[in-house]
């Protein structure tokens, strides 16, 4: 017996949002509210009826709007996938309404399975070269000039991951904006014998578009604060 669809609210019809709406279907999910710059300026969209029947929402707004469409969403009993990213300084606050109001979210700076896969093998690379001194490290990025945050979210998940295996030492991280790039994330380890490179170059946005709604039908029915990676690996 098919499953029934569920119904997802988009938050954000930007490109991003615009991708969660065309591959919904092919994830189970009708799209039953999009909110935007036109509909819900100052949250006015956020309200029990538009949200009555929603199984999850997905987020891909803008940085200074994710507090308060957590809190806002989270208060209508609505669970929800964050793929926006920029606000992490706020990320205690989150996690506390995501407990206050018994939802389930899902939060990562990146939804591509691949850019998953490197963060996992930048913390190998890193407990590999950690006791050897001579390898200096860096991480680098390009994405597309319209980009809000720099450095991303993503590559500073990667340095993150990198200081979490055991690198103790400076970490060169640099970002460039420029054109339409999808975005391209680097880190690397050099000496005087050699260089150790790994890179993920996305060639569009289907992939992050995709994970999210991996994450949005792993979500449904389910309370907590998760990362993606609990998704993929566990």
């Amino acid at each position: 017996m098919p499953q029934p669809e569920r119904r997802l609210a988009i938050v954000g019809y930007g490109k991003m949002g615009k991708l969660i709406e065309l591959f919904a279907p092919q994830h189970g999910f009708i799209v039953a509210l999009k909110l935007d710059e036109f509909n819900n300026t100052n949250y006015e969209g956020v309200t029990a009826q538009n949200f009555r029947g929603i199984d999850v929402a997905v987020d891909f707004s803008i940085p200074s709007a994710v507090v308060e469409n957590v809190e806002r969403i989270a208060a209508l009993g609505v669970n929800m996938v964050i793929g926006t990213t920029g606000w992490l300084d706020h990320l205690e606050r989150v996690k506390h309404t995501v407990q206050e109001k018994g939802i389930g979210l899902v939060w990562s700076p990146n939804y591509s399975i691949g850019v998953n896969v490197l963060f996992r093998l930048a913390a190998e690379a890193v407990r590999l070269v950690a006791n050897e001194p001579e390898y200096g490290a860096w991480a680098w990025e390009i994405h597309h000039s319209t980009k809000k945050d720099a450095p991303s979210g993503t590559l500073l998940q990667i340095v993150e991951e990198m200081k979490r295996a055991g690198y103790g030492r400076a970490i060169d991280v640099s970002s460039n904006r420029a054109g339409a790039h999808p975005g391209t994330h680097e880190i690397g380890f050099d000496s005087s014998a050699d260089t150790i490179t790994l890179r993920h170059t996305a060639r569009n946005r289907d992939g992050f578009a995709r994970g999210a709604l991996k994450a949005a039908q792993w979500l449904v029915g389910k309370k907590g604060f998760h990362e993606f990676r609990e998704i993929l690996f566990t």
